[in-house]
């Protein structure tokens, strides 16, 4: 049966969270708030902390495919864990093409074909996370692991050889656009920290999910924090004005360092950091899919592959299939890469809350760990605050679960979720 160690745990949520923020998200950050938005960036760093530590003590204590929907279910009740599920399962695929498409850009800027290059690489990227997945964690997990170091070892290259041409009068003036602008790109970055709760639906993939969890996330949480303010330190201070301008501030780091035509390097580290992240939230998404239909939230169909060590092939095949259709539907409306990203951050932080205010009930009182809940549930909730009419599609997803649950009365959840036999049982008694 196939087991997750630590570093490959560390390396599904470093691809998780990275993801896609590193490509484009310093020239966004710059463009809202020039040079303080390194502020922005500090700040999120900070409050990944609590934020990760929740959800790790939460996977670690209670390891099951369900994640957040399962600790919303405990705390709060069979309705309420059914709609935070379906709110992370159904932001899946919308998220899948946006952060597609922003690795096609860098492939279209290396080779040309624009828009149909952007496209087809998308759909490439989709096929790809499925395979890798349906081939099991074993693979999927040594995969992340190899992706994560050399893309890790890149991002520090990038930065290091980029440094000597970093001037500290590039950071001024530090506030071009006024102090408040630090809110609005916090907003704007939040993307590049949506996924902390990824990993939580496959905690019961680990050897000793007690221990193994929370140690992969203090990992991440490094890895990530050093990552994301060295790069968008470096792009800052070392291109300036121009950071705010350039639509691959990353290529134009490697261009500094090296010289020369870097397109080609840069589309391929584009693509490794989007595979990465879409591997991670394939495979978590894939799992809770399972959960739900295990516990009566989804269609039981869909239950198969929900057990630790098992591959969820129909639920992994609804993700992907959606993924497409999210991707078509893309393309005839076009619509471009930031509102796909503005409707799936609206979502995630949803998730956040809801995740959060069940930390601080099932967590013991007094601890570390329930200290850091309360901490990321206001954060989430300052968060929530600033996504604006994008909370739409979460809304409009929490209504659907309760039209399922009300068309289709489901069997009462398990009674003890954590006894696998009493699963089967009511798996069974349910078919």
């Amino acid at each position: 049966m196939s087991r997750l160690s630590v570093s490959q745990g560390a390396a599904v949520s470093v691809g998780a969270v990275l993801g896609t923020g590193v490509i484009s998200l310093p020239a966004l950050g710059a463009q809202v708030a020039g040079p303080a938005s390194l502020v922005a960036w500090a700040a999120l760093v900070l409050l990944s902390v609590p934020l990760a530590m929740t959800f790790a003590a939460l996977g670690a204590q209670y390891p099951d495919a369900g994640g957040v929907s399962t600790y919303v279910r405990r705390a709060f009740g069979h309705r309420l864990a059914t709609v935070v599920g379906w709110t992370f399962f159904f932001a899946v695929p919308v998220g899948a093409p946006a952060a597609g498409f922003m690795a096609g850009a860098y492939v279209a800027a290396a080779v040309g074909g624009g828009t149909t290059t952007v496209l087809l690489t998308t759909a490439g990227l989709i096929a790809a996370v499925t395979v890798m997945n349906a081939l099991g964690l074993r693979v999927s997990g040594r995969v992340q692991l190899v992706l994560a170091a050399t893309l890790a070892t890149l991002l520090l290259v990038a930065t290091v050889t980029a440094l000597p041409h970093a001037r500290l009068s590039n950071l001024e003036p530090f506030a071009p656009h006024g102090w408040t602008a630090i809110a609005p790109a916090a907003a704007v970055l939040v993307w590049g920290f949506a996924g902390w709760e990824a990993v939580t639906s496959l905690a019961g993939e680990f050897r000793r999910p007690g221990r193994d969890v929370p140690r992969a996330t203090v990992i991440a949480l490094v890895v990530v924090g050093v990552l994301y303010l060295g790069v968008a330190a470096t792009s800052l201070a070392t291109l300036g004005p121009a950071t705010a301008t350039t639509e691959a501030p990353l290529a134009e780091l490697l261009a500094r360092g090296f010289g020369g035509e870097v397109r080609v390097i840069t589309a391929v580290v584009a693509l490794m950091l989007t595979l990465g992240a879409m591997n991670a939230y394939f495979a978590g998404g894939a799992k809770l899919g399972a959960a739900l239909a295990r516990d009566g939230a989804l269609p039981v169909w869909l239950a198969r592959g929900s057990q630790a060590g098992e591959v969820p092939w129909r639920s992994l095949a609804v993700i992907s299939g959606i993924s497409t259709l999210s991707l078509v539907v893309a393309a005839l409306l076009d619509l471009g890469t930031a509102q796909l990203v503005l409707v799936t951050v609206g979502a995630f932080v949803l998730v956040y809350v809801l995740g959060s205010a069940a930390a601080i009930r099932l967590l013991t009182r007094g601890t570390w760990a329930h200290r850091g809940a309360v901490v990321a549930l206001v954060s989430s909730v300052v968060l929530l605050a600033t996504i604006g009419v994008s909370l739409l599609w979460p809304l409009t997803i929490a209504v659907a679960a309760l039209i399922y649950l009300r068309l289709r009365p489901s069997p009462s959840p398990v009674p003890n979720v954590d006894d696998p036999a009493a699963r089967s049982q009511e798996l069974a008694a349910r078919r």
